[in-house]
C-alpha cells in the first residue's frame, strides 16, 4: 500500500512556497505523493487560497521522486483545454509524476460564483471534459462537437510524458455507484464514504463492497488500453503506532485499498495550518 500527504490549498497552504517546503519534508519521508485540494472557497472561510497548480508547480520543482496531484479538480468548472494544458505542463515539468483527481467539485465553488449547480450537467461536463483532455493529451489535432463543449482542428502540443496519459483518478461518495462506474473507465477510484468523515478510516466492509462494485466495472467493460494500475484509495488519519496502524490500515490492504491518503480531519482548527501537519509528515507514512 502506498501512502500519500493530502492537504488543502488555503491558510497556510496558500503559500506556494510552504507547499514546496512540505512536498520536501514528505519526500524525504518516505511518502510516495502529495495531493493538494482544488476550491476557490470552502464554506465560506475568511483565508488565503492558492492557485493548485501554481502550488504542484513549486512542489516539482523542490523535488525529483514524489508524486504530485490534485483530490480533486472539478472539471466542470473549467475549460479543458486550460486544463490540458495545466496538467501538460506539470507533467513535463516534474518528469512524468502527475497524476489527476477529478470529480463534481464542492457546491460553495459554484453557488459562489453565480455558476450551474445541477448535478446532471456537470456530471456531463466532467465526462466531455475528461473525452476532450485525453485527445488533446495525445498531442494530436482534435476537432470535437459535443453538449457542452467543442474544439476544430486544435493540437495541444507538446503531449503529456506520462504515455499514453497522466494517470486519471475519480472521486464520489459512495455508495453512490454513478462517480465509482466513471472511475472504472479510469485508473482509479477516490471514494468518500457517507458514513466515514473526511479524515475517518472508512468502514472495512464498505470498502469490499465497493471495490467487488468497481472490480465488476471493469471486467464489464472488457480489454482496456495498457497503461496504469488501478487504484482504490481511501484515507483518514493514521496511527503513528506500527501496531496500530496495522490494526488500522491492514484490513483496508485486505480488502482492495492500494493507497492511504493521510488527511486531516475537517472538524478541527489545524486543518489549514502548517506545523501539525508538518509534524505528522516527519513521523513517515504508517508501517504496515
Amino acid at each position: 500500500m502506498r501512502s500519500s500527504i493530502n492537504i488543502p490549498n488555503f491558510g497556510d497552504f496558500a503559500d506556494a512556497r510552504t507547499v514546496a517546503a512540505v512536498a520536501v519534508a514528505a519526500e524525504q519521508a518516505g511518502w510516495d505523493a502529495l495531493f493538494v485540494w482544488d476550491h476557490l472557497t470552502h464554506d465560506h472561510r475568511r483565508l488565503p487560497f492558492g492557485d493548485p497548480w501554481m502550488l504542484l508547480t513549486a512542489a516539482a520543482l523542490a523535488t525529483d521522486r514524489i508524486r504530485l496531484g490534485t483530490l480533486v479538480t472539478p472539471v466542470a468548472r473549467r475549460r479543458p483545454q486550460q486544463l490540458a494544458r495545466q496538467v501538460a505542463t506539470l507533467d513535463a515539468l516534474s518528469a512524468g509524476r502527475v497524476i489527476l483527481g477529478v470529480g463534481l467539485g464542492d457546491r460553495d465553488d459554484f453557488t459562489s460564483f453565480g455558476e450551474p449547480t445541477d448535478q446532471r450537467v456537470l456530471a456531463e461536463r466532467l465526462d466531455e471534459g475528461l473525452d476532450l483532455m485525453e485527445r488533446y493529451w495525445t498531442g494530436e489535432p482534435v476537432t470535437y462537437q459535443g453538449r457542452h463543449y467543442q474544439a476544430e482542428d486544435a493540437a495541444l502540443l507538446p503531449a503529456t510524458v506520462q504515455r499514453p496519459r497522466p494517470p486519471i483518478w475519480v472521486a464520489g461518495f459512495w455508495p453512490r455507484r454513478p462517480p465509482m462506474r466513471r472511475g472504472a473507465r479510469f485508473d482509479g477510484a477516490v471514494p468518500l464514504f457517507t458514513s466515514a468523515l473526511h479524515g475517518h478510516a472508512p468502514p472495512v466492509e464498505e470498502v469490499r463492497d465497493l471495490v467487488a462494485y468497481v472490480r465488476g466495472q471493469r471486467d464489464a467493460l472488457g480489454d482496456r488500453p495498457a497503461g496504469h494500475p488501478f487504484e482504490i484509495v481511501v484515507g483518514g488519519v493514521s496511527p503513528t503506532e506500527p501496531g496500530r496502524a496495522r490494526d488500522v490500515l491492514g484490513p483496508l490492504l485486505d480488502a482492495g485499498a492500494t493507497w492511504w491518503d493521510e488527511r486531516q480531519r475537517m472538524d478541527i482548527d489545524d486543518l489549514h495550518r502548517l506545523s501539525p501537519m508538518l509534524a505528522r509528515i516527519e513521523q513517515g507514512p504508517p508501517a504496515i
